[in-house]
């Protein structure tokens, strides 16, 4: 069994998509292949949209963010469709149904648990146009909601996995061997409660790896718009170069840092039953792309990583009393219970300084909860950027940039946090 993850960008539209069937046609005819499909293009961002228009108590733009992204899904069908578009049609229709029962009610709950209920349309929208292309192209294929699979606590936005549960009923609906080729959604799961959630944002390589380690894969292979993993985002460093070859170790500290080629949970199901990770090219699969496998650490070049929307919040003790002990055990509780992961975290004396991505619920919440023990103050448009295996000259290059609020170094790694240019 393989398992092939298709990014938003190789569905993005109708000239990536047949790229995509091209790709999928090359499947030996003896070999079961899941392939786990991430929303088209921006959908996501779109989606986002209206959840905020339907939050905020706007029903009408939110509906009327809504058909756009409908018309959009229904007019890629129409062009690549002809005997299936009326089943995929009917299929499109439930979709957009379970989202517009949801536009036409009030928010009564958190906005994550909207969130979730509404981004997660993207996912089976794609996927249900590509299953539906794959029977156009004569490939028996199977649609497979991954809701019905991968149950997820109720942690909406960044759910954790049920993995017990979650094996067995990946057991039960991959390996019938009745279709050689299933398709399912990335980055979605759901609770007990059948309500939708998300893995976090790019987490359909997640599922691809969950999948991959409950199933016990040959491979797991990330479809992109880019040669391989690159040493840096090509569109914030032109300096970038392809890496052909990385161990799980490299990868693991490259995703902890923020680099968007791999989701960060990504690895550690792999490398426990050590699959390997394949990055290509969907633009060119002949290209050899980038190996990711238990090996020995390699000479790498240095690795650059930007992070955009950051926040910096200080919390410095009421009293003048050292922080530490009990102090810094109340930090921790509250973001444990928040769920919030530090980027960056310095102490001082008298204060601790966190760098976090910006959620501004969570940030709210955590500042409201540290006020009864510290005084806080909260800075936000930061960018923080990491860079690993630096050498002198992209160290110097960094500290000319804007003044660094927050810098941290090791022998390997080098990080700054600037305010935005």
């Amino acid at each position: 069994m393989i398992v092939y993850k298709f990014g938003g960008a190789s569905i993005s539209n109708i000239d990536r998509i047949q790229q995509v069937i091209e790709i999928v046609k090359n499947i030996p005819e003896n070999e079961t292949a899941i392939l786990v499909v991430s929303a088209m293009g921006k959908t996501t961002n779109a989606l986002e949209k209206v959840v905020e228009a339907f939050y905020n108590q706007n029903p009408t733009e939110a509906i009327a963010l809504f058909n756009v992204i409908k018309n959009q899904h229904l007019t890629i069908a129409k062009y690549l469709l002809i005997q299936q578009y009326n089943e995929c049609y009917s299929k499109l229709v439930d979709v957009f149904t379970e989202v517009e029962w949801l536009l036409h009610d009030k928010p009564v709950k958190v906005f994550d648990y909207y969130y979730d209920q509404i981004v997660c349309a993207g996912e089976l929208l794609s996927s249900a146009i590509l299953h539906f292309y794959c029977k156009e192209n004569h490939i028996a294929s199977k649609w497979v909601d991954v809701r019905d699979v991968l149950l997820t606590d109720n942690n909406f936005r960044d759910a954790a996995i049920e993995w017990p549960i979650t094996e067995n009923k990946a057991k039960q609906v991959f390996l019938k061997n009745d279709e050689a080729i299933y398709v399912t959604q990335g980055f979605i799961g759901a609770t007990s409660d059948n309500e939708s959630t998300t893995l976090g944002r790019e987490g359909s390589d997640f599922t691809a790896a969950i999948l991959g380690n409950l199933l016990h894969a040959d491979s797991v292979t990330i479809w992109k718009d880019v040669e391989g993993v690159m040493s840096a985002d090509p569109k914030h460093f032109p300096e970038a170069v392809y890496i052909p070859e990385l161990n799980y170790s490299e990868v693991i500290e490259m995703a902890y840092y923020g680099a968007q080629v791999i989701h960060p949970k990504t690895i550690k199901p792999l490398q426990n039953k050590n699959i390997p990770l394949l990055v290509k090219c969907f633009q060119d699969p002949a290209l050899p792309g980038t190996i990711i496998h238990k090996t020995q650490q390699l000479q790498l070049p240095p690795i650059q990583i930007l992070k955009e929307k950051q926040v910096l919040v200080t919390l410095q003790s009421l009293d003048f009393s050292f922080v530490g002990g009990v102090s810094m055990n109340s930090i921790y509780a509250i973001l444990q219970e928040l769920k919030l992961i530090p980027n960056l975290i310095q102490f001082g004396a008298i204060s601790v300084q966190i760098c976090l991505d910006d959620k501004p619920e969570k940030i709210a919440q955590l500042a409201l909860a540290a006020a009864a023990n510290f005084d806080v103050q909260v800075e936000k448009g930061l960018q923080l950027f990491t860079v690993r295996h630096y050498n002198t000259a992209i160290a110097e290059k960094l500290n000319q940039k804007n003044a660094a609020v927050l810098r941290q170094q090791t022998p390997v790694t080098i990080q700054i946090l600037k305010k935005t240019a």
